[in-house]
């Protein structure tokens, strides 16, 4: 999807009165010119961006811990504060202290789809990585193999499967008909919805900004279409505001699963 400002400039001189109709966003607006191409390879401004935000975010808890003080500042205390929000809200809560192992991995997961995502309002910018279904798919796809391998590692191939498919309490005549269900819905759908859910919340909000970013310019004259052209200005900022924290939100609903299929696949039964 093109950025909000390519989408404004696409629209050229198009107003409402200028005979021609709304540029509304299409389908073409979800690809991008490769940058360059190494063979079959594209490279695109949506790869750059996910390189940025891993750089970004390795940056900076290199800086933050480089020289880690007994009484932090500036940039380790920002990156303190960082960690324990993840290690107190996320992964505690499904994990207890036993789970601080996994605190790296749900932390970088945490802070790299929430720099993806807030690129979305980041002016210059303005489109949010995660909304190409490849990035969350590929994210999901590292929280499956993770969850899967722990869920084996820690009891067996054998156990982890059996209790997957059998939840304890379930009667014994129910089991053919629930154990099919079970396997799919934790090796399949569990995947599914979680990527799914990242893309679509992402993809929806950046439309809208679409949608309202084009309406400001479309409607802009000096008539009439100027107050439908403000009210078009304020409903994009209320939007923008609103995409401020669900940029925020969709990184922690996605830590805060992969830290629940992490929690379950410990237990010996669900």
């Amino acid at each position: 999807m093109v950025s909000d400002a390519a989408a404004v400039a696409a629209a050229g001189g198009c107003h409402i009165f200028s005979g021609c109709g709304y540029p509304a966003p299409s389908i073409s607006d979800f690809f991008f010119k490769p940058i360059f191409t190494i063979g079959s390879f594209e490279f695109t401004k949506p790869i750059l961006f996910m390189l940025v935000a891993a750089a970004i975010v390795l940056a900076f808890f290199w800086l933050a811990f480089r020289r880690p003080q007994l009484v932090p500042r500036g940039a380790q205390n920002l990156g303190e504060v960082g960690i324990l929000f993840v290690r107190d809200q996320i992964l505690r809560p499904q994990l207890g202290k036993q789970g601080d192992r996994y605190l790296p991995f749900i932390v970088s997961l945490f802070f790299f789809i929430w720099i993806m995502n807030i690129f979305e309002i980041i002016p210059g910018v303005m489109f949010p990585v995660t909304s190409k279904y490849a990035f969350p798919f590929g994210l999901t796809i590292v929280v499956w193999v993770t969850y899967v391998s722990i869920g084996i590692r820690h009891q067996g191939p054998i156990g982890y499967f059996k209790n997957m498919m059998t939840p304890s309490g379930a009667p014994a005549w129910i089991l053919p008909l629930l154990a099919p269900i079970e396997l799919l819905s934790n090796l399949i759908i569990r995947p599914f919805t979680l990527s799914v859910r990242l893309m679509a919340n992402m993809l929806a909000g950046h439309v809208l900004l679409l949608v309202f970013g084009l309406g400001t310019w479309y409607l802009f004259s000096l008539s009439i279409g100027l107050l439908f052209s403000a009210t078009s200005l304020i409903v994009y900022l209320l939007v923008t505001l609103l995409e401020v924290l669900v940029t925020f939100l969709q990184a922690f609903i996605f830590a805060t699963l992969a830290a629940f299929y992490i929690s379950d696949s410990l237990k010996t039964s669900h």
